[in-house]
């Protein structure tokens, strides 16, 4: 039996309200991303899930992270803001439009010493990072197809104990739905069902906004 309740607006904006809020840069980042994105700007995660990976990144002590997806910076933020003054998150993108809004609010935010960017497929990128267990926290929200490859090339350098987080693992329902054959939910089906089966994790799938993995290295 499915326990659970659905979020009406009223609801979704008292459950966020009573949380951890986003303040005024994160508010501010929003509205820029709505402008500038329109429809595009659902890429941007929900407040409470920003909360949530923020609390985490404290919650399990990280020094260093990486994130594969940035947009226009919001989820970098708030990663950011749960690691230590010395720690470090690099974030890999491809597109300099949408990351040059991410970096004026990093400015904001007062983060642009702990946040990298690095531009180009995050594949390469990750590839050329030596495997050796260096990251703590890794996020991974880009292009559906890739979820398999980026995991796979996250294991290695996420330290024994590591959190890989991963989002839109319920595609809005897509995942259960039959008709939707796209590459994008096939992928997402395929990643999740994979990792039932994958002994190299411990894992928990949350109902948090389109639905967050949550695995942690063994």
């Amino acid at each position: 039996m499915a326990k659970g309740i659905g979020l009406s607006d009223p609801l979704h904006a008292y459950l966020v309200e009573h949380g951890s809020a986003p303040d005024a840069v994160l508010e501010r980042l929003s509205a820029r991303t709505e402008e500038a994105a329109g429809p595009r700007a659902r890429m941007q995660i929900a407040p409470e899930q920003g909360a949530f990976m923020t609390l985490l990144t404290r919650l399990i002590g990280a020094r260093n992270a990486v994130e594969v997806g940035t947009f226009t910076g919001y989820s970098a933020i708030c990663i950011a803001r749960g690691l230590p003054n010395d720690g470090t998150l690099l974030c890999l993108d491809v597109s300099e439009e949408w990351t040059a809004i991410a970096r004026e609010a990093w400015a904001e935010a007062g983060l642009e010493d702990r946040i990298e960017l690095r531009l180009g497929p995050a594949v390469d990128t990750l590839a050329a990072i030596p495997a050796g267990g260096q990251f703590d926290l890794a996020f991974i929200d880009a292009d559906k197809t890739s979820y398999e490859a980026y995991a796979e090339l996250l294991h290695p350098r996420l330290r024994k104990g590591g959190v890989l987080l991963v989002d839109n693992v319920l595609w809005g329902g897509s995942v259960i739905d039959p008709e939707r054959q796209d590459d994008d939910t096939q992928a997402i089906r395929a990643f999740n069902t994979a990792r039932v089966s994958d002994e190299r994790w411990d894992r928990v799938m949350l109902p948090i906004s389109d639905g967050l993995t949550l695995l942690r290295k063994r």
